[in-house]
């Protein structure tokens, strides 16, 4: 199913886990800019290392590393259909230039879906997933500073999406099947076709 959207949420709503899911059923790639990372830094790349130096600090990459990470990716043969984007855009200037990218080959952005969840309830399952998958990224202090980086920079994305007629609202709290029907529900509304 052709599929072109965003999703957003703080980081620990959620997302990497519904990504999946939707990416499986709409058979479209879900493309994580904090995957994409995460290999880099694993494998030592240079942007490995540029990236590294921001996130072990709880900052967001800087959006021409970022911008041009996304550009590439798009142009991938499995992106041609349809994509999800999880972490992408993070900014204004990073909605602004993906506009831009779809719109060079004559694209749009179907939709924006935002899973929303307490700051709290965040800060328990992102130090929790830490000790599980040993993330030294993911210290309370860092945790919480996302956050409020979260909020001044991302959250007026929701604002812009919501003028753009694009934004679907969907609770990220409560068992993660819940979650994921919740997000099918939005979506077949949105688009009026049944996901």
């Amino acid at each position: 199913m052709s599929v072109r959207m965003v999703l957003l949420g703080p980081p620990g709503a959620g997302k990497g886990t519904q990504a999946a899911r939707i990416s499986e059923r709409l058979n479209i790639p879900a493309i994580s800019t904090g995957d994409i990372f995460r290999k880099n830094i694993a494998e030592g790349t240079e942007l490995g290392k540029a990236a590294k130096s921001y996130i072990d600090k709880g900052e967001y990459v800087p959006n021409e590393v970022t911008n041009g990470l996304v550009r590439d990716r798009l142009h991938w043969d499995d992106a041609v259909e349809g994509f999800l984007l999880d972490g992408y855009p993070r900014t204004l200037d990073q909605v602004e230039e993906l506009e831009r990218m779809l719109d060079a080959d004559g694209l749009s952005l179907d939709v924006a879906v935002e899973i929303t969840a307490d700051t709290e309830e965040i800060v328990k399952r992102l130090l929790k997933r830490a000790t599980e998958q040993n993330r030294a990224d993911d210290t309370e202090p860092v945790i919480r500073h996302r956050m409020e980086v979260y909020t001044a920079q991302t959250q007026p994305l929701v604002d812009v999406y919501r003028d753009m007629g694009l934004l679907v609202q969907v609770d990220g709290i409560g068992d993660i099947d819940e979650v994921t029907e919740r997000i099918y529900a939005a979506l077949s509304d949105k688009l009026g076709r049944q996901i």
